[in-house]
């Protein structure tokens, strides 16, 4: 018995987006480590065998100019604009289909 090809394509794009999906939920950690370390006052990388100390923007810093508050800013919603994008993408998979159909 072979099922018809709009099913099976319909839970092909359906698995492909809830995988689509479920990256984004699992880069959300690793991708807000890394916002946070950027606006920290200093970020300590781990090289081979040593630590080196980068220095970071600072964002609760007082005297910030305009242009590195607008970094601290930008950085910040990065993860909003980054996790909101794949998630986007995931729902435009599962709707192509069913608009498409």
């Amino acid at each position: 018995m072979v099922m018809n090809n709009n099913g099976s394509v319909f839970f092909y794009t359906l698995m492909l987006g809830i995988l689509v999906l479920v990256v984004a939920l699992a880069l959300a950690g690793p991708v807000r480590e890394f916002v946070d370390s950027t606006r920290n006052e200093s970020t300590s990388i781990l090289m081979s065998d040593q630590t080196a100390s980068q220095p970071g923007l600072n964002c609760t810093s007082d005297t910030l100019s305009n242009f590195d508050r607008s970094a601290c800013i930008i950085s910040d919603l990065s993860l909003f604009y980054f996790i909101g994008g794949l998630i986007f993408v995931a729902g435009a998979i599962i709707t192509a289909r069913l608009i498409f159909s």
